[in-house]
């Protein structure tokens, strides 16, 4: 597939994507790429997350490709049922264990847990092994059930621009690979 033949759908974690992420620089390259805008970035609130993505799903033109980070990711996986309009692919990046008590703020945990079935169309997830976020294996884990494809980034943090991953060439790469694929 070619990124002009699918709307594709930058689905930003907790906070937003800044103009230095490799989310909204990706968007601002592809033509047919927009970001699906939260009411709240600081303070999420699962349910409306999720509904203003089912929303921007369901009036897509093109078949969709969702392109999540972070809290994102929990997003998506909560929408996928609920999507009425074809999807074709998913990449998915750097998942927070939504269930993990540990994680800062508290109120992200609302987003889990995660639903454990097999996603709906294909999927491709990038994990780091040093994520503050979340573990490698529980990256793994969830990647199985979802039966997503999972890629090691190796040591990459959160994948973001604070991690030295604004412009993300390895990431175009393979996003690239991906959509070629679809």
């Amino acid at each position: 597939m070619k990124a002009s033949h699918a709307d594709i759908l930058m689905v930003p974690g907790y906070t937003n994507s800044g103009p230095d992420h490799w989310q909204t620089r990706w968007e601002n390259k592809l033509s047919s790429a927009r970001r699906v805008e939260q009411a709240e970035w600081s303070k999420p609130v699962r349910d409306d997350w999720v509904a203003r993505l089912i929303e921007e799903v369901n009036k897509a033109e093109k078949p969709v490709v969702l392109v999540a980070h972070s809290l994102g990711v929990p997003t998506v996986i909560h929408a996928a049922p609920h999507f009425t309009k074809p999807v074709a692919g998913a990449f998915l990046v750097a998942p927070p264990d939504v269930a993990n008590s540990d994680i800062r703020p508290k109120h992200l945990m609302t987003f889990g847990p995660y639903p454990r079935v097999e996603l709906p169309f294909p999927t491709l997830m990038v994990a780091s092994r040093n994520d503050p976020f979340g573990t490698y294996e529980h990256a793994d884990d969830i990647a199985k059930a979802w039966g997503a494809t999972l890629v090691d980034a190796g040591e990459a943090g959160h994948i973001n621009a604070e991690s030295g991953h604004g412009p993300w060439p390895e990431g175009t790469m393979v996003f690239a690979k991906f959509l070629a694929s679809l």
